[in-house]
């Protein structure tokens, strides 16, 4: 699905945000990118998006590079899902959830049909919040409706940037079981950014550890708790192994 072949992006000659990264997402599966705040994680999803070009490298999605595309057009193509909502105020849920739609010239009946379609995916009745504003929905309802905007156009690949981070711990903990929940039913490749270990445990096929720009080790939820392949690893995975194993039903 996706292959980033020796990417490296300095902002300046002192800020290497990525260093010789290179690694392969598969069709279909959720890997989650994790790391503390300022490894490059959230540089690296957004050079996937376009939003940030990387300095030197290549990013393949189904086999074409995306650097030799129409940046605008690998975006719409693209479901995108940041922890800020980004949603607009002025606009209602529908109207939200149909941006990119409209975009893509569809009728206005094409668009009311698809909002109903999302919202419903991703627990929100439409009958009761198509029509209400932002600021008349809890975070939680928000960021579901950043979730079924991302999912409205039928993206096969969808970049979610620490989605749930803003809410509080019950709300987050939900809106990951209905994010596995959509996984199964829709089949989507996922590259989910986030610093919570347990979150990247919970959701992740497949985990990249990054650290200071640089790729750690790529693995299974198993894999990186019996073997870490680099002193960082094994430094993130020491205060809460126990737990993990535990969680894994690896003990």
């Amino acid at each position: 699905m996706i292959k980033l072949t020796g990417i490296n992006k300095f902002f300046t000659s002192d800020v290497h945000a990525i260093r010789d990264l290179s690694l392969d997402i598969h069709s279909g599966e959720t890997l989650v990118l994790l790391g503390s705040s300022g490894c490059g994680k959230t540089t690296l999803l957004k050079m996937i998006n376009r939003i940030i070009e990387p300095s030197s490298g290549s990013i393949l999605i189904e086999g074409k590079n995306i650097l030799e595309q129409d940046p605008i057009e690998v975006r719409r193509s693209i479901g995108y899902v940041i922890q800020e909502i980004g949603l607009f105020p002025h606009m209602t849920v529908e109207d939200n959830v149909s941006v990119v739609l409209k975009l893509k010239g569809r009728t206005e009946e094409e668009q009311k049909k698809k909002a109903s379609e999302v919202l419903e995916l991703v627990g929100l009745d439409p009958e009761q919040f198509r029509t209400r504003y932002p600021d008349e929905l809890s975070g939680g309802q928000q960021q579901r409706v950043g979730v079924a905007r991302a999912l409205a156009a039928d993206p096969a690949l969808l970049l979610m940037d620490e989605p749930f981070s803003a809410v509080d711990a019950v709300t987050r903990e939900l809106l990951q079981q209905e994010l596995l929940k959509l996984k199964k039913r829709l089949n989507k490749t996922v590259v989910f950014v986030t610093h919570d270990i347990f979150e990247a445990f919970t959701l992740a096929d497949r985990i990249a550890i990054m650290h200071e720009g640089r790729l750690q080790q790529v693995g299974t939820k198993e894999e990186i708790i019996s073997s870490p392949e680099t002193e960082f690893v094994q430094e993130l995975l020491m205060k809460p192994k126990k737990q993990l194993s535990a969680f894994q039903g690896l003990i």
